[in-house]
């Protein structure tokens, strides 16, 4: 895993405990799919979690456009060998051969190689596509349709684990998920952590203080919690990150007093507020996060 992923991974108690039963249901041969709403964290668990593997890690990213090809590989060209041999100086002799050169898919290289797959947003994929994944759990192998392999299908490596990511099905660009695969797998729903949880991942993402950390965490969940009465959209602890990660790069106070940090709130929030408020004018939504951020802010002059 690169050093880019692993700096997404941050811990706590309860991340700690759903990764603990995670891996024991990995380890027994049963493929675990994380769902829940956008900003909760499921990737960045399914990669918590594959760390705990020890195995080398494969991120697949489900779209609309994946097809068999995507997942198992293609031939993407030739290569050619040309031969010369003129060890007899009058006779020149010229063999040359062409060969197709093939590109192995992730899922493929994972199976073979007994890797763990995180395949996120696995439903943006298109249902038939992933019927694949039907024989790679039920059966142990991988049908190899549509290429021109010899073999029709390989066996699945005995190391081999798959973690799916999901977000929920009314949200845009989802498709619905066929039960025969469901079934196969074990679905734990993530949601968005207490207060207390956000604020210690706050704290270990970005190094702020602990009163930094409780008053964005209190700023972002109010927000949370109004839109949530409404409907299913809200700003989670991924938005606390940018909050944090950029006041403190730019050491703004963060008070009512400063504009910047005001507009950095706003910028960050009000795409996800609107959404999840669903207000006809953006202008409610930006009202909305005013309030709340003076409510929050308020009688804070000194952080940075």
């Amino acid at each position: 895993m690169n050093k880019q992923l692993e700096r997404e991974i941050v811990t706590h108690a309860k991340v700690e405990e759903i990764s603990a039963r995670t891996v024991d249901y990995l380890k027994n041969g049963f493929p675990v799919h994380f769902t829940g709403p956008t900003g909760v964290g499921k990737t960045s668990m399914a990669l918590h979690v594959a760390r705990q593997l020890e195995r080398p890690v494969v991120v697949l990213q489900g779209h609309e456009e994946m097809t068999n090809a995507d997942l198992l590989g293609d031939f993407n060209g030739y290569t050619k060998k040309l031969l010369v041999d003129n060890y007899v100086r009058s006779v020149m002799k010229k063999e040359e051969t062409m060969k197709e050169s093939f590109q192995e898919g992730l899922l493929l290289e994972a199976v073979k190689n007994g890797y763990t797959l995180i395949y996120d947003e696995f439903t943006r994929s298109k249902p038939e596509t992933n019927n694949l994944f039907l024989s790679v759990i039920e059966e142990g192998v991988l049908p190899l349709y549509g290429s021109k392999h010899k073999e029709k299908w390989v066996k699945v490596h005995e190391e081999f684990s798959i973690i799916f990511t999901s977000n929920p099905a009314e949200y845009a660009g989802v498709h619905k998920t066929q039960d025969a695969l469901l079934d196969r797998m074990i679905t734990m729903e993530l949601g968005y952590m207490e207060k207390n949880a956000e604020t210690e991942i706050l704290k270990q993402k970005v190094d702020v203080s602990e009163e930094d950390a409780i008053l964005i965490t209190n700023f972002i969940s109010a927000l949370r919690d109004k839109c949530l009465n409404k409907g299913k959209h809200a700003p989670g602890i991924r938005a606390a990150i940018m909050i944090a990660t950029i006041s403190k790069q730019k050491e703004m106070e963060r008070s009512t007093d400063n504009e910047d940090f005001k507009q950095l709130c706003v910028d960050v929030l009000l795409h996800s507020v609107h959404k999840g408020m669903e207000y006809e004018k953006q202008s409610r939504s930006l009202s909305l996060i005013t309030q709340e951020f003076k409510k929050a802010f308020g009688g804070n002059s000194n952080g940075k």
